[in-house]
Formats: structure tokens, C-alpha cells, sequence
């Protein structure tokens, strides 16, 4: 029997279902939403998925008496198959707005979902997503906090841990069963996402391009992104790169990261940086099969990157607060990788794809310390090692592990 995976976002769940009509729990495809679903409520819920088409016709062609059929409280998985399904649990809902965890709804595609959430069931459902598998929650330490709200002893993993996770990536069945490869599994999953959601939404004739599209944008993963550099790249518009960007952070495949701005005396850049949600996606899609490949190549530091700024962003997301993160970097250059809203102040956070922090790796937290002064928190030197050490006054280097 499959080990279950504690997932951080348990208590809220809970926590939601016990002040919500309804919970809407989104997330891509195989990040195990239905497992943890069952896990959780499988002893007082029905579950119905509405992926079948025979189960997705009866939903849409007598939406009433299916939801007669299958009264609360009731799990309906993947409800994108059947959006029109949601008017009806609008109506059914506000026959007692008091009873709560009437209804608890899945869904993999965040634009059509949410779209039709706001226009039926704004104020009745709570909107929680669920990403791949954190370090944490692979580590089966689910609800550490994070340095800076309560220091906590780190999590110890090596070097070589650490590369083999990132080629392995987040998503539970290959955490589950080691024995699975690694390659085949994302290439499978690569082809079930172009058909399955990449189709749904939007009619491309040729996935083969689209695919190009997301090597294309997985090259550039922490990088600045510019549509019109990829737009060149590719031959096709502007336009189209924009759309299929939408798709790929509707499908949650990518987390775009925007520049962060203030009454600053600097000139700032304005474009996003974008990172894929999955580091194992990643290596994947840049070809990347055993360690020494990866370590060599000229992505590592991009890689580490990625996979700690996801690891940020899910960690709050699980808390069910929209993460309010962003990047800073000025036209001469000077970039802090990720600043972290906490509390009113701006953690600023630098990550090096070494094991040995040096203080000039502090330089550019410094300048935004320096440039920001009240609204700067203390800032910390994310990197690979296992060393904890004060590089500058307010800044600490601080492994991966203790993050």
C-alpha cells in the first residue's frame, strides 16, 4: 500500500471546510489533490469525479437532479468538466448558508474555474491551491515555519540530496515510489498536459509548437522574460505568446514573479521574471538526466533558483495567503532574486547554488537595505551548504535546510 504524504496545507483545509459552504482546492494536474481530499474527508464525504463523460453528461444535462443524487456533503473532483454545475450549487447552497463544508470542489485549470467561482460563488467557497510537494512535505516535516516567524533546527540533506530532489521533482507519485523513472514519468505527463489541458483551453492545432513554447520558457526559467525575445525565437506573434503564457499559469505550470517597485531613487526594471512550479519539469525539459549533467551544465544556478523560490511560495500558499513576493532589479544591474512580504517590512532573500557564502554575496541586499532603509527587513544568503554565518550586519547566510 502507497505511503500517504502529510501535506502542509491540512489545517487550513480543515480549517476552511469548517467556516465554508463550500472549498474550491485547485492545483496542476497529479499534485494529489484527491488523495489528500480522501485522506481527509473520505470518512464523511461521497466523491464524485466528473472527468468520466458518461458522470460529466448527467451533471450538465439535469444539474438539479444530479446534485439530488449526490446531496452534501460531497467531493466533486476536477469541477472544470462541468462549470455550469456551479450555478446550481449556488442554489443549493443558499437554501442554508449556515451549514458548512456542504461542498468541496477540485479543479485544475485556475482561469475557467476562477472565472466562474467569482460569478456564482463569491462569499460562499474558500479558494485554497495545492502545488507539488515542498521540500518539507518530501522531508515528512510538513509544518515547519519559516526561519524568520520561529528558528527552528534545519532539516539535514547534502549536496547530492539536494540535486537528486531537484532532478526528481515535487510531484507525489514519483516521491512515493522511488523505483519509477524519472524521465518517462515527465515525459508522460508533459503529453497528458498538452492534451488533456492545453487543448481544453484554448484549441491549438500544432502542440509540437506549444511545445517548443514551454522549452523555450523553461530555459529562461529565474530569468527576465521577455515575450518578444521568445515571440523571435519561436515565429510566432506577440500575442499568441501571451496566450499561451496565460495557459501555463492557468494550468499552474508557471509562477510569474513580478518586479517589485517603491518611491525608489533607483531606475527599476519593469519586465517579470518567470519559474516553472516544478523543478523536475524543468530538468526534465532542458534534457537534464543524472547529477554531474546538471551540476556542470549552465543551469544549476537557474535550477536552484527555481526550486527555491517555489519552495517559498508554496510554503505560504499552504498557509492559504496569496504570497505576496516579488523580485528587484535596477537598470544598472543590482538584483535581489526574491524579496517576501512579512508583516509590513520586505525580507530580502539572495540564492547561490554553492555551499561556501562569502560576505560580497550580501552586496546586493545591502544596496536594497541601504535603499529601502524602513521598509527592509534583515535579509539572508540562501544557499546549499550547511553553514549558518553573518555576512553583513543585517544579513545571514543560511543553508537551504534551515530556510
Amino acid at each position: 500500500m502507497t505511503k500517504y504524504i502529510k501535506r502542509s496545507i491540512e489545517t487550513t483545509l480543515e480549517m476552511a471546510a469548517r467556516q465554508f459552504p463550500a472549498v474550491v482546492l485547485t492545483g496542476p494536474r497529479q499534485a494529489g489533490k484527491t488523495t489528500l481530499l480522501k485522506h481527509l474527508f473520505g470518512g464523511q464525504y461521497k466523491y464524485i469525479s466528473l472527468e468520466p463523460p458518461d458522470v460529466r453528461a448527467s451533471a450538465t444535462t439535469d444539474p438539479r437532479g444530479f446534485l439530488n443524487l449526490y446531496s452534501p456533503p460531497v467531493i466533486f473532483d476536477e469541477i472544470q468538466y462541468a462549470p455550469e454545475l456551479l450555478f446550481y450549487i449556488k442554489e443549493k447552497i443558499d437554501e442554508d448558508r449556515s451549514r458548512y463544508g456542504q461542498y468541496i470542489l477540485t479543479g485544475s485549470q485556475n482561469i475557467l474555474l476562477l472565472q466562474h467561482v467569482t460569478e456564482t460563488l463569491a462569499g460562499r467557497a474558500a479558494m485554497l491551491r495545492l502545488l507539488p510537494l515542498s521540500y518539507l512535505e518530501i522531508s515528512n516535516a510538513p509544518d515547519y515555519p519559516f526561519v524568520w516567524e520561529n528558528k527552528h533546527p534545519s532539516l539535514p540533506i547534502s549536496i547530492e540530496d539536494f540535486w537528486k530532489m531537484t532532478l526528481r521533482g515535487g510531484y507525489p507519485e514519483l516521491t512515493e515510489d522511488q523505483s519509477k523513472p524519472t524521465t518517462l514519468w515527465h515525459g508522460s505527463y508533459i503529453q497528458t498536459y498538452l492534451e488533456r489541458d492545453v487543448r481544453s483551453i484554448r484549441q491549438i492545432g500544432d502542440l509540437s509548437q506549444f511545445q517548443i513554447f514551454l522549452k523555450s520558457v523553461a530555459a529562461r526559467s529565474g530569468q527576465i522574460f521577455h515575450i518578444s525575445d521568445v515571440a523571435k525565437e519561436i515565429g510566432v506573434a506577440v500575442n499568441t505568446i501571451k496566450a499561451w503564457l496565460s495557459i501555463l499559469e492557468a494550468t499552474y505550470q508557471i509562477l510569474i514573479l513580478r518586479p517589485f517597485f517603491s518611491n525608489s531613487n533607483k531606475r527599476l526594471i519593469k519586465s517579470p521574471k518567470i519559474y516553472l512550479t516544478d523543478v523536475g519539469t524543468l530538468c526534465y525539459l532542458m534534457g537534464l538526466k543524472d547529477i554531474d549533467h546538471l551540476i556542470a551544465g549552465p543551469m544549476a544556478g537557474a535550477i536552484a533558483e527555481t526550486f527555491i523560490v517555489t519552495e517559498i511560495y508554496k510554503r505560504i500558499s499552504n498557509q492559504g495567503v496569496e504570497p505576496q513576493i516579488y523580485f528587484w532589479r535596477t537598470s544598472t544591474g543590482t538584483e535581489v532574486d526574491l524579496l517576501v512580504e512579512n508583516q509590513g517590512k520586505r525580507i530580502p532573500i539572495e540564492i547561490k547554488s554553492t555551499s561556501t557564502p562569502k560576505p560580497p554575496m550580501a552586496l546586493e541586499i545591502t544596496t536594497f537595505q541601504e535603499d529601502q532603509k524602513m521598509n527592509a527587513s534583515h535579509g539572508y544568503v540562501i544557499h546549499l551548504g550547511d553553514i549558518t554565518l553573518p555576512l553583513a550586519p543585517n544579513v545571514t547566510a543560511l543553508p537551504f535546510s534551515s530556510l
